[in-house]
């Protein structure tokens, strides 16, 4: 193999350009990873930020804590898996080895409504008999913290919901450690 690198004159871009338009190829509109959900509308900070408020002071249903969460930083990558789940399993998920069949987005969501969002997936996923699926929690500081808040949470949540078997950062052509891979103990089976 050759050191030496050959570098594309403009006649060979322009030609590789015009193949590309002959193909029916068009540039990407979107860097966003789509998990294949509908993402929800958003609405004004100052109604979140009421809606925020108001539920402060409710009691939820929901499987997950509310408590303090152990701060995990934005490149961290989060591995987590059941004492009895096979090696080999474990390594295939890490890997990216198992197909994912569906996804959620948090990005842009409040805690609470990143919380509700996630219990209500795990729950329809559980149901549909999912076996893999994709969270996307992203990077992102929160306003008032050092730390990447739905990430760390996230992170805590899918440890105490009963029927997650494992999880894992993803893949980078999944969203890296801005995302992790989940893998679900189907309804009426112990793996």
């Amino acid at each position: 193999m050759s050191r030496h690198r050959h570098h594309p004159d403009d006649a060979d871009i322009d030609a590789f350009r015009q193949a590309l338009r002959e193909a029916g190829v068009r540039p990407i509109e979107s860097d966003r990873a789509d998990p294949g959900r509908p993402r929800r509308s958003h609405s004004s900070v100052a109604e979140r930020r009421a809606a925020a408020i108001a539920k402060r002071d409710d009691h939820h249903a929901g499987r997950t804590s509310d408590g303090r969460v152990e701060a995990v930083r934005p490149s961290e990558y989060l591995d987590f898996a059941l004492p009895d789940l096979p090696w080999r399993t474990r390594q295939q998920l890490k890997r990216g080895r198992i197909a994912w069949e569906e996804g959620l987005d948090l990005h842009g969501y409040t805690l609470e409504e990143a919380r509700t969002e996630l219990e209500g997936f795990l729950r329809e996923m559980v149901a549909g008999r999912r076996r893999c699926v994709l969270i996307v929690h992203g990077k992102a500081w929160g306003a008032t913290s050092d730390y990447p808040v739905i990430k760390s949470h996230v992170n805590t949540w899918l440890r105490e919901w009963p029927s997650v078997l494992a999880f894992c950062s993803a893949m980078d052509t999944d969203g890296g450690t801005g995302a992790v891979y989940v893998l679900l103990r189907r309804q009426g089976n112990n793996t």
